[in-house]
């Protein structure tokens, strides 16, 4: 088995912020395809099961390079939410901006010293990272294949009166539900949805994919329910696009954080996942 090396590095994002990363790869000076692999909401690029399906691209012959969206909020233990006010201002478009400065410097090779330039591109996103690579995917249409896991159809998650009180006390709090730390989101994210409404529908981008979209989900996804994947899937270009759906899969597959271990669920999402970049890239 290739012995997988990992790389950190740490690049500009959105309004000069931070932006956090890894690259994980059996050999930096060949050429092979690249994986960028982007978090959710609350989520990291350390999060459970996130280096493990690392590791498994890097170990298929493809250079996986994950990271921290600038607007995160975890700081550079990597593992923590030291930096809330950066989270407080995290928006969708802020997102976007951080995953083309990722893909720019990756297809440039100057990510970290000795990295070739990849082959190919793909993308794989959880949660609201899927609902972002979809968007992304949809306007850059170099990539060459992206995967989405439990992706979000639309950036709406809040009700309205919730959204209300949002706009009245300039912020809405947000629970972390395994640490219990209480995040404040502002109204950058609030604002970014209204004013960029057109750029930012999933499901409208979601028609407009031209790379092989291979759509993953749990039936038991307990945050982003199975429908919203399946709405996904209904408005993609059937030509293009793949469903998966993952018997008794939750929203993450049944991993946890701290890491304790693969499940069934999970190792069907990594499967399949590898298969199709295998598939589509190599």
């Amino acid at each position: 088995m290739a012995t997988v090396t990992t790389t950190a590095f740490e690049l500009s994002g959105a309004d000069g912020r931070p932006l956090r990363g890894d690259v994980r790869t059996a050999e930096t000076g060949r050429d092979r395809p690249a994986v960028i692999i982007c978090h959710g909401f609350k989520g990291f690029k350390d999060w459970g099961f996130f280096p493990h399906v690392a590791l498994r691209l890097a170990r298929a012959g493809m250079t996986a390079v994950s990271f921290n969206f600038s607007g995160s909020g975890i700081g550079p233990d990597g593992q923590t939410f030291s930096e809330p006010d950066r989270f407080g201002h995290t928006t969708f478009s802020n997102d976007l901006h951080d995953i083309d400065t990722v893909m720019a410097q990756c297809r440039a090779g100057d990510l970290v010293d000795g990295l070739a330039r990849p082959t190919r591109t793909g993308l794989l996103g959880h949660s609201r990272g899927g609902g972002t690579s979809t968007l992304y995917s949809a306007e850059h249409h170099e990539v060459s294949a992206l995967v989405t896991w439990a992706a979000i159809s639309t950036v709406h998650r809040w009700e309205e009166d919730v959204v209300e009180r949002w706009r009245r006390d300039g912020k809405t709090d947000i629970v972390n539900s395994r640490t219990g730390e209480v995040l404040p989101m502002y109204l950058d994210m609030l604002h970014d949805m209204e004013q960029n409404a057109g750029r930012l529908d999933i499901e409208a981008a979601a028609s407009t994919v031209r790379c092989p979209w291979l759509i993953v989900h749990g039936d038991a996804d307990e945050t982003v329910d199975v429908a919203e994947g399946r709405r996904l899937y209904a408005a993609a270009d059937p030509n293009v696009s793949s469903i998966e759906i993952v018997e008794a899969g939750s929203h993450t597959f049944g991993a946890q954080h701290p890491w304790a271990g693969s499940t069934k669920e999970l190792d069907r999402a990594m499967d399949v996942t590898v298969e199709w970049f295998v598939s589509q890239l190599l």
